[in-house]
């Protein structure tokens, strides 16, 4: 497997010939904002300046920017130019979160669940306060224009203060914000501390391309640390951010699915998700990021969602695009480590990680347990799906008792280490190019690995090895992401449909083969399937876990007599 570092990958871009095509996209979303504004005000309660259904929370105000978008942007296909009735509405939505906040101005950080965790300078919601009023301060009546600037300068006084004192994700959308404040309210030391923080956000990137949070990628978190860049750069003009917005677009080129959505494999933050990643400002700065921009929005085939169309407005750039990628493997390096591996052979799309971490005692950081993941164009993803916790039937390869580490439904506190000898999360792992594309992991005493070969456009071979040293039950696990409501059978004629229902396949059950979704995998004779592996959702206070949140576990055990085992993914006809 050649390597492939990411710098040689964007110099090349680099030197490449642009393509002849710009690409353009305002004209048209200022047409599709204004489309989007009846909807915004059937949102809003004019009563209560609030804006959305159900349990109120502050994020529900976020409508306020495309409102104000439309409100400032002056076009023929825009009509809501300048109305009164669109300023009263936006007035009206900051004066509820004036009303909502503490005298800190700090809110309740409530979901729409009813769930509460704490006060909150709330990032998404202060920034796109302060975008709404630089848009439309002029206009305001004189006693609420003077509200909301003491309000807005409340508010960031506790974040310059208390909220960029470490680097993560969030304070970098703080320090986007407090830049935009300090031009609007004329506070220059807070544009200072906020360039300085970018600063150092930038000098914290990855040499892949990414900001970590732990021990390797957060795919989808490194959208928001774009996005704040990307912003930054249109109000501030920082040239030293390009070409970390350049590095970054270029990772996401390669870790995105054919479909547009985020490769999972590397991600320690977050499991798959069935949606299409439609990108930000930040993109837009750079030929690559452009070319991924189209991409994605290609793949979507729909308007876009009006906060991002009015972020896109205000400070998108339009311009030339990076060539399409033509590599059919692609090796992200750091220093002299091969850390993850791309192969995109015909309608395959295969991503092998080499990123390992220690567990950690937070819900935010899952365990780095499921180190591969293969897509093909005619049904998705269809084996790995990601990391979580208290989950080892999410792991490769587990080494002990898997029932010693499990979630306990209504814990909002759990201990998230396994009891005993459990080990399911590798302590080492290294990408490996023969007899074919596959990882080495290590398990305590445990060697394990997975080679996978491109047989042709609908087959897919597994080889999977393992030690036996430990004295210790091991056992590999294949997760396939289910198909709600679409049938399932065996080779030994169970058939069902996969739905909420547990199910538990013997291997007599299974006979052989596994067939669900328009793929059947050929499996050794003493592999057995469960449904639903459920994962730990840290987004809900309890962790509890949908259904279509799970995964199908194809578990196969290892015994004295076998080494090895094959595995087989047909995908069927149409």
């Amino acid at each position: 497997m050649r390597a492939f570092p990411l710098l040689t990958a964007i110099l090349a871009l680099a030197a490449a010939p642009l393509c002849a095509e710009d690409f353009t996209y305002k004209e048209r979303l200022i047409k599709d904002l204004a489309g989007c504004v009846p909807t915004i005000l059937g949102s809003f309660d004019a009563k209560t300046g609030r804006f959305g259904r159900g349990i109120w929370i502050c994020t529900d105000q976020h409508s306020m920017v495309p409102l104000a978008v439309a409100y400032a942007t002056k076009h023929p296909e825009n009509p809501y130019y300048k109305k009164p009735e669109i300023l009263e509405v936006i007035v009206k939505a900051g004066d509820a979160l004036i009303a909502d906040a503490d005298q800190r101005g700090m809110w309740v950080f409530r979901k729409k669940d009813g769930s509460t965790w704490g006060d909150i300078w709330m990032p998404w919601t202060y920034s796109r306060w302060i975008r709404t009023f630089a848009l439309v301060r002029d206009d305001m009546p004189a006693d609420r224009r003077k509200a909301w600037e003491d309000a807005l300068t409340l508010g960031y006084k506790g974040i310059s203060g208390s909220c960029l004192g470490h680097l993560h994700n969030i304070p970098t959308h703080h320090a986007m914000g407090l830049y935009i404040a300090g031009k609007t309210l004329d506070r220059p030391e807070w544009r200072r501390q906020a360039a300085e923080f970018m600063a150092k956000v930038i000098a914290a990137q990855s040499e892949g391309g990414y900001w970590s949070e732990g021990v390797g990628p957060v795919v989808a978190y490194n959208f928001v640390y774009i996005d704040a860049l990307g912003t930054y750069y249109a109000v501030s003009g920082d040239q030293q951010v390009l070409p970390a917005l350049e590095k970054a677009a270029l990772f996401h080129r390669y870790f995105t699915y054919p479909n547009g959505h985020n490769v999972e494999t590397v991600d320690q933050r977050n499991p798959y998700h069935a949606s299409v990643e439609l990108g930000n400002v930040g993109f837009t700065h750079t030929p690559i990021g452009r070319a991924y921009l189209r991409n994605q929005w290609a793949c979507h085939q729909g308007t876009l969602d009006a906060d991002l169309m009015a972020s896109l407005v205000l400070y998108g750039e339009e311009g030339p695009l990076a060539p399409t990628a033509s590599e059919d493997r692609f090796v992200l390096r750091e220093g002299a480590a091969e850390k993850a591996a791309v192969i995109r052979s015909g309608p395959w799309f295969v991503c092998l990680s080499a990123y390992t971490a220690p567990i950690v005692n937070s819900r935010w950081i899952q365990d780095r347990q499921n180190f591969i993941s293969v897509y093909h164009d005619q049904v998705g993803l269809v084996l790995g799906g990601g990391n979580t916790k208290l989950q080892p039937a999410w792991s490769n390869f587990t080494v002990g008792d898997p029932s010693l580490l499990k979630h306990t439904p209504g814990d909002e506190n759990p201990v998230f280490t396994p009891k005993g000898g459990l080990i399911h999360v590798p302590s080492a792992a290294r990408l490996l190019a023969e007899p074919g594309p596959g990882l080495e992991l290590t398990y305590g005493q445990e060697t394990c690995r997975i080679h996978v070969r491109i047989v042709d456009e609908r087959k897919v071979e597994f080889q999977l090895d393992s030690t036996a040293k430990s004295g210790q039950p091991v056992a590999a696990r294949l997760t396939a992401l289910p198909r709600l409501g679409r049938p399932f059978e065996t080779a030994a004629g169970t058939k069902g449909m996969l739905d909420n229902a547990p199910l538990e396949l013997t291997a007599q059950q299974i006979g052989g083969w596994f067939g669900h979704g328009g793929v059947r995998l050929g499996l050794p004779s003493t592999a057995t399937a469960h449904w639903p592996a459920l994962p730990h959702n840290p987004y809900r206070k309890d962790g509890r876990a949908n259904a279509d949140e799970g995964r199908i576990e194809v578990r196969i055990p290892w015994d004295s007599e076998h080494s090895t085992q094959q595995v087989t993914l047909e995908i069927g006809e149409r």
